[in-house]
């Protein structure tokens, strides 16, 4: 059985590690990027099952990313969770226009985010 794979977009490298290592532990395969562009470079070389996308990136901006992956049929079926740390009023609801599937605040929860993907990754399987 194939792992998943989990890209890690976030241009902090300490937020990347925290997250990689929680993702590590719970027995996915992860990749991580900094900005948008090289999340595209990662995605076009290994197809990620889930995408955690900060929304404040340098350049093109999280959300931004995000509505341009899921407007590509090649890559629309990719579960992407927003993360931020600056959850303001009407954040989720941006992220969520933006086509993200779910949206999570940091500080990460060490024991909800593993849940959270857990869940989309069994509700595509059901679909599927």
């Amino acid at each position: 059985m194939t792992r998943d794979v989990i890209l890690i977009v976030d241009d902090n490298q300490i937020n990347q590690k925290l997250v990689a290592y929680l993702m590590t532990n719970h027995g996915y395969d992860v990749e991580t990027a900094g900005a948008a562009e090289s999340a595209l470079e990662k995605i076009r070389a290994r197809r990620p099952d889930v995408i955690l996308m900060d929304i404040q990136l340098p350049g093109i901006d999280g959300l931004e990313l995000t509505s341009r992956l899921k407007k590509d049929p090649a890559t629309r079926d990719i579960i992407i969770v927003a993360v931020t740390a600056y959850a303001m009023k009407g954040d989720q609801d941006r992220a969520i226009a933006a086509g993200c599937d779910d949206y999570v605040t940091k500080p990460i929860d060490t024991r909800s985010l593993p849940e959270t993907i857990a869940r989309h990754l069994a509700r595509r399987r059901g679909a599927s």
